[in-house]
């Protein structure tokens, strides 16, 4: 099933019950007194922050809600029950813009519960219009409406580290062997069709689908992924050794991040070298020492060497600590 990280949704807070006329009815008297009970107020709905990548894909087909609507009075003055909340879950990282007041809500916590829309006032029963001068109301009001609204959920991914470079340059293999996430991996471009996943000693991993030259201006995945590294608190450069220019190639996805914008330049960032063991090492050697010219923290992993794995994971660990 496709990814979906943006969705409209249509919501409304559930109507307020009705207010009611009743009587009370005593032996040998009919029509004692008012007695018509409240409406219940409806329900609310809340946003909910879940650490679920795919709960928007739940949305697919089904995308109005509506929260239950507050229950009439009832007689002998009681009032009637509240509509039960409405809870939308979201992943985390979403934003929620409502697109009548353009206000925007981020959701960044696993377990954040925040309201969105209010429920409509439940109406007023006979019982409250007795006066000394109205004895016998017999009037009652109808509950009023819940609010109402069209929201655009975005999801910006949330993660410790992002890895990024171009297509098949070994992120998703390297997130595999960090985590216990099971990304797809194929020696042919864009393999990566969709941000995954991977808890790494309690630190989440974002593996973000290759970037290519013009993904800033919308070219190949574009912005569609280059939001997703927004949140990322670092950046793990990927760079295949299958490249005959590597400084050339981390220069492109540079910048492409310049010109995105936003907070992606200042990111800390460290380069991996990946697919080590296609290089002799007098190459892996001389590449290494062109990079240092960046000033950049440079690392190096074969996904076949199990002792090169190892290293970077000790590496990484240290650095997100």
């Amino acid at each position: 099933m496709a990814f979906i990280d943006e969705i409209q949704l249509h919501i409304k807070a559930g109507d307020g019950g009705n207010g009611v006329v009743r009587w009370l009815h005593e032996k040998g008297r009919d029509f004692a007194g008012p007695s018509g009970g409240d409406g219940g107020k409806g329900g609310d709905v809340y946003v909910k922050a879940l650490r679920d990548l795919n709960i928007l894909t739940r949305y697919r087909n089904v995308k109005e809600f509506t929260a239950k609507k507050g229950f009439d009075g009832e007689k002998n003055s009681r009032d009637g029950k509240d509509g039960e909340d409405l809870i939308i879950e979201l992943p985390i990282g979403s934003v929620v813009t409502n697109k009548k007041t353009e206000k925007k809500i981020n959701l960044l916590e696993d377990g954040q519960l925040i309201k969105i829309l209010k429920g409509g006032r439940g109406g007023t029963g006979n019982e409250e219009f007795k006066s000394s001068t109205n004895i016998r109301p017999d009037r009652a009001t109808p509950g009023l409406p819940g609010e109402e609204a069209d929201f655009f959920v975005e999801l910006e991914l949330v993660a410790d580290a992002g890895l990024i470079g171009f297509p098949n340059a070994g992120k998703s293999s390297v997130l595999n062997a960090l985590s216990h996430a099971k990304a797809k991996v194929g020696d042919y471009k864009f393999t990566t069709l969709e941000p995954n996943l991977g808890e790494f000693y309690g630190f989440i991993i974002a593996d973000i689908p290759g970037l290519i030259e013009g993904a800033s201006e919308g070219k190949g995945l574009g912005h569609a992924f280059l939001r997703h590294i927004k949140r990322t608190k670092m950046l793990i450069h990927c760079i295949s050794l299958e490249n005959d220019d590597v400084v050339s190639a981390y220069k492109t996805i540079r910048k492409e991040l310049v010109d995105y914008g936003e907070t992606l330049p200042e990111k800390k960032e460290i380069i991996l070298l990946t697919k080590t063991d296609l290089v002799s090492p007098k190459v892996l050697k001389d590449v290494v020492k062109k990079l240092k010219k960046l000033n950049k923290e440079i690392y190096t992993v074969s996904i076949l060497d199990d002792e090169s794995v190892k290293e970077f994971k000790d590496s990484l660990v240290k650095i997100l600590r």
